[in-house]
């Protein structure tokens, strides 16, 4: 019994130190944006310290965000912000752990195995301020469009292809909301990672692969 316990910490250290050592250094590897392509879209990463945000703007000719993820459905209701960050995550991360202090280890669990549903967090914002914890790029308008793709495959609809709103209590302000989203998340696939691979799919600089929100803004200095 003491050898297989001991066979088992072993492997589970082993495992942990693998998934660092690739953590950072298939971070530190960079996939360099596109070139010769026209200025059209700014879009921006955003970071609360820990989880990264792909911030658009509301309104383009391209499409109407507000027309999905409607003002009514944030506790402002106010149809006047000009800029819509989204966020995909553990639903029960979003809805159930306001504070790091409310972690269940039950919610934990099912985080880092893949076990539990998904949700995307969606912010509404007037303004943004540049700084460390906020980038910006431009992009064209058909790099924008790969990123709209990207993100609206993230959601879940219904028949009619409407987005499907979470009706919960848990909002973190006045101006955001949560809907359903398609994929697990797990500690291969992390709200980071999902950011990141929205830059790759529009073409931007990012991480080869990230689970943090440091890879990403690493690229930006």
């Amino acid at each position: 019994m003491l050898k297989f316990i001991l066979k088992t910490f072993a492997y589970l250290l082993g495992f942990i130190l693998c998934y660092i050592l690739a953590a950072y250094f298939l971070s530190k590897i960079t996939i360099d944006k596109e070139q010769h392509t026209k200025p059209e879209v700014e879009i921006y990463i955003l970071t609360n310290g820990v989880h990264t945000d792909i911030v658009m703007p509301t309104k383009t000719d391209q499409i109407d965000w507000s027309k999905q993820i409607q003002y009514k459905n944030t506790i402002a209701a106010d149809s006047t912000y000009q800029y819509i960050a989204m966020g995909w995550g553990d639903k029960g991360f979003y809805l159930e752990t306001p504070e790091w202090s409310d972690l269940k280890a039950s919610v934990a669990f099912k985080a880092a195995s893949g076990l539990s549903t998904t949700a995307i967090h969606a912010t509404y914002y007037k303004k943004l301020k540049l700084g460390e914890d906020c980038k910006a790029m431009q992009i064209s308008k058909e790099q924008y469009n790969r990123l709209i793709t990207y993100i609206t495959k993230s959601l879940q609809k219904d028949a009619s292809g409407n987005f499907l709103a979470i009706k919960t209590n848990a909002n973190y302000g006045k101006t955001d909301a949560f809907y359903e989203a398609t994929g697990s998340y797990s500690i291969f696939k992390t709200c980071n990672t999902w950011a990141n691979n929205g830059l790759k799919a529009c073409g931007q600089k990012c991480c080869f692969w990230t689970a943090t929100d440091t890879g990403i803004f690493s690229k930006y200095k």
